[in-house]
């Protein structure tokens, strides 16, 4: 192979994946047989297969047992709004993260008491093992799982206090910055770090997605005069939606 040249498998899955694009291979369409790419492409076994494992990793395809492989259909991807701006009607954390402000969005959540990580000690300049309120959500838009979200909080700020749980309490589910100001706790700054990186197992299971799909990931964390008060991972299907930022302008 010279150099800049393509292995075969990817020239095979790069002609299907254009196939697949622009229609000659329509959704819900069987993917040509193994026998049937070696045939058409003049390639061994081997490279068939390769191929039709790049398209099933990308997501273009789907193995059915005892069926085939099929083309998988492609969602239109919608926007998770992420925005500076907070309304006065104290609405819910959840309804403040979606694009329109409209939608009937549903969550389910868990809070625990856990000792901190090396990794969520540093994000929260606290000592691993220190003790932290860890809540995960899921969640749904018209019954759809849409976005993962595990936050953890440092018990030293919120212990024994009317907000220690997130979601309970006379302020249950009306946001960190509304529930630190309870207890005089000022959240002036907000950070948040995207990146990407392929689903965990047990994400993907909860978000519908296939394995080896992309998800993104939003590290967030929110302080008070420089300290950090909590801080969580926000996870969302790449395939299926977009993170999109309103920013106030100073």
């Amino acid at each position: 192979m010279t150099f800049g040249e393509q292995p075969a498998y990817l020239r095979v899955a790069g002609d299907l994946r254009k196939k697949i694009v622009d229609g000659s291979l329509p959704p819900h369409t069987r993917l040509p047989s193994q026998a049937r790419i070696r045939e058409e492409y003049g390639v061994s076994d081997t490279v068939a297969l390769e191929a039709r494992k790049v398209l099933m990793a990308e997501g273009l395809v789907e193995g059915r047992s005892g069926s085939g492989t099929y083309v998988r259909e492609q969602p239109v991807p919608r926007r998770i709004a992420r925005s500076g701006y907070r309304p006065a009607s104290g609405a819910t954390p959840f309804r403040q993260e979606q694009a329109d402000g409209e939608g009937c969005g549903t969550w389910e959540s868990s809070s625990a008491q856990t000792e901190a990580s090396a990794v969520i000690a540093e994000r929260l300049d606290i000592r691993p093992g220190d003790r932290v309120m860890c809540t995960k959500y899921v969640f749904r838009e018209a019954g759809e799982p849409m976005m993962l979200s595990t936050s953890w909080e440092p018990l030293e700020v919120t212990g024994r206090t009317p907000v220690m749980l997130p979601e309970e309490g006379p302020l249950g589910g009306m946001g960190v910055v509304e529930r630190m100001a309870a207890i005089d706790v000022v959240v002036d700054n907000v950070t948040e770090e995207v990146g990407a990186r392929p689903g965990l197992a047990e994400e993907l299971l909860a978000l519908g997605g296939v394995p080896g799909h992309v998800v993104l990931v939003v590290h967030r964390t929110y302080y008070a005069s420089g300290r950090p008060v909590e801080t969580a991972d926000v996870v969302v299907p790449a395939d299926r939606y977009q993170v999109a930022y309103h920013l106030p302008v100073k």
